[in-house]
This record gives structure tokens, sequence and C-alpha cells, in this order.
């Protein structure tokens, strides 16, 4: 999974960041009522470190949307009746399977564009 940077938000820029998708725009109860959860619910992949929510100064989790998709993932697996630790390795695996997918398409390219031209 791709790691949360910390992130330092000025008056200035907050406006600019709101379309990345790494920026922890929402607050825990605002990302549970957009996953149509509960806030125990996201305590519980947090503590599956499936994600991990940056604090604001107060202590108070805020997410990301790159988080909430992984969340809303999660939350599929577990309305189908897995529970939340194989939901959340499930996430974890097939992350990983798209990330090697990826780097092979690029060694595969690569190899594609180095090899010489063939002779007729």
């Amino acid at each position: 999974m791709r790691s949360t940077r910390e992130v330092q938000v000025t008056a200035d820029d907050s406006y600019g960041r709101l379309d990345d998708d790494d920026y922890p725009a929402y607050t825990m109860g605002r990302a549970a009522e957009m996953l149509g959860t509960t806030q125990g619910f996201l305590r519980a992949i947090g503590e599956a470190r499936l994600i991990t929510p940056l604090r604001s100064e107060g202590g108070h989790r805020r997410y990301s949307r790159y988080q909430l998709r992984i969340a809303a993932r999660a939350r599929e697996l577990v309305d189908q009746g897995t529970s939340i630790e194989a939901a959340c390795r499930i996430v974890v695996l097939e992350d990983q399977l798209e990330e090697a997918q990826r780097i092979n398409a690029e060694y595969r390219r690569a190899a594609e564009s180095a090899e010489p031209p063939t002779e007729d």
C-alpha cells in the first residue's frame, strides 16, 4: 500500500490540496457517513493496520480519499461475510498484486523498446 505522507497545510494552500488523493480532508464522522459505516469500523481497520489515518493538531483522525477507497473495499468484503481481519488482508494482497502487475507491464514495455528491430 502507498504510505501516507505527513501533510502540513496552511490557510493559503488548503484549497489547492482538495484535489490531492492523499490530503486528509475527512473527519472520522464524515468518513463513516460517506462509507455508510460506523466510526467503530474505521477504528477496527485502523487497528488492523489497513489504513493509518493522520491526526489533526487536536488528535482527531483525518482520512484521505485514497484511504476511503481502501476502507470502502474492506467494507464490501465485510458486508459479504468476511471478517475484518481477513478483509484487510485481502485488500492488502489485492493492492500488492496490482502493483506487481504494473511493474511487470513496465518491464515488458522496456524490454520491447530495447529489442532491435528484426530484419526480414
